[in-house]
């Protein structure tokens, strides 16, 4: 997908979790705001998003992007801090992904670019997917947490009284890319 050249630019990861469309919708949202993506997909999360949401799913999140870049070049821009991005979301975030970015371990694009960010104080935003949770999982969110990431768990907002699945999706990802901080805040908020 071209955007302008001046678009702000982040780094869109989507892991093997539960929760596929959430990357989808992401991309979508990042996409109608004319927000640059640079993809890395884990291929759990390929396969999730065949499960889940069907079989043209991966075809129509890389046509969403920019750039995409496969999760074993740890060669590839997003890999170093001098890349010119201005964040990155990871959704959804496996708690395997979750425990590597925790413990720095950069074993693929997706974990390495999340380190990036966190060294370079960008904003990371986790939107890590499990239910219930161990003490390991909160410990690394805790973890991840203390190092400037945002932990967005894609828990439902109900106060604008959701309709469809599709509504719940949108505003948890229209709610990930507010904590970027790019444009104005696009979430339904809550009115009192």
């Amino acid at each position: 997908m071209a955007n302008p050249p001046n678009a702000p630019r982040i780094v869109l990861g989507v892991s093997g979790a539960s929760g596929a469309l959430l990357g989808l919708e992401v991309a979508r949202h990042l996409a109608r705001h004319e927000i640059a993506i640079d993809l890395t997909v884990s291929p759990m999360a390929e396969r999730t998003l065949d499960h889940e949401v069907g079989p043209t799913a991966h075809d129509d999140l890389q046509a969403l992007a920019d750039t995409v870049h496969p999760i074993a070049n740890l060669g590839a821009r997003i890999a170093s801090g001098s890349a010119p991005v201005a964040g990155m979301i990871v959704a959804p975030c496996s708690m395997r992904s979750l425990a590597a970015i925790a413990m720095g371990l950069d074993d693929n694009l997706l974990t390495r670019a999340a380190s990036v960010q966190l060294k370079e104080r960008r904003p990371l935003v986790l939107l890590t997917r499990e239910a219930p949770l161990t003490l390991a999982h909160l410990r690394n969110m805790t973890a991840a947490t203390e190092m400037g990431a945002a932990i967005l768990p894609p828990v439902p907002a109900f106060y604008h009284c959701p309709e469809t699945t599709a509504d719940i999706v949108r505003q948890i990802a229209a709610r990930a890319v507010d904590l970027l901080h790019l444009r104005p805040p696009t979430a339904q908020a809550w009115q009192g």
